[in-house]
């Protein structure tokens, strides 16, 4: 199979995002009288979204209390005003995503992250300026690990699913590439919950590290051309 694009999943994958996804959920936590999320806590929970992150950090209780909704929006509207403090590309990613650029290799970012903080967080980021497409939670009615927004991103790059490489952190990105007929790479230095065990994602292949797919992606496509 000759590859021609690669999809990306963003929080945990390209950014690692948890400082500032952390510090808003902890505004809202420490509001409480609660203690703040420990950073172990952040990275095995971040890619699970901000419900997750308040849960872990509020006693059921007081979930019912507040309304979860209420404090999901109190936590979006600090994120939201605070995206890129703490926010930064993983070790590899700039030099990677340059190589796609100079390859003249599409690529693109398909994220649970909604529209109204994925878009102006990778405008904020001289190094997504390439980037072919963006596919949020809300771009479409259906989202990961529902297939339609990476065949929806495939469809935006001209190119057919299963020419597409997809690479993510979370069991959905791997369920969602697969259903979708793409060829999966789970990326093992991002945010794998408690617990969580990627070898049981069945995902085509697995990588470590930014610089070990970097040097897959490179071997892989010089072979196909």
């Amino acid at each position: 199979m000759t590859f021609q694009a690669v999809l990306f999943d963003l929080d945990g994958t390209l950014l690692d995002t948890a400082g500032d996804m952390g510090a808003a959920a902890n505004h809202v936590i420490e509001s409480l009288g609660l203690p703040a999320l420990t950073e172990a806590v952040l990275q095995c929970t971040t890619s699970d979204g901000s419900y997750a992150l308040l849960k872990a950090g509020i006693h059921p209780e007081l979930i019912e209390h507040h309304g979860l909704e209420q404090l999901r929006r109190q936590m979006l509207l600090f994120y939201g005003d605070n995206l890129c403090h703490h926010t930064r590309p993983y070790d590899g990613v700039p030099a990677l995503l340059d190589w796609l650029n100079l390859s003249h290799i599409p690529w693109g970012v398909v994220t649970n992250k909604p529209a109204a903080l994925t878009d102006p967080l990778l405008a904020g980021l001289a190094l997504f300026r390439h980037c072919g497409v963006t596919v949020s939670a809300d771009t479409l009615p259906q989202k990961k690990p529902h297939p339609a927004p990476l065949l929806f991103a495939a469809e935006q790059l001209s190119v057919q699913p299963e020419r597409c490489v997809y690479i993510g952190d979370h069991r959905r990105d791997i369920d969602a590439g697969r259903a979708a007929g793409m060829t999966t790479v789970a990326a093992t230095w991002g945010y794998i919950s408690a617990g969580e065990d990627p070898n049981s994602w069945q995902a085509d292949h697995q990588h470590g590290t930014v610089f070990a797919l970097a040097d897959w992606l490179k071997d892989t496509f010089d072979a196909k051309r």
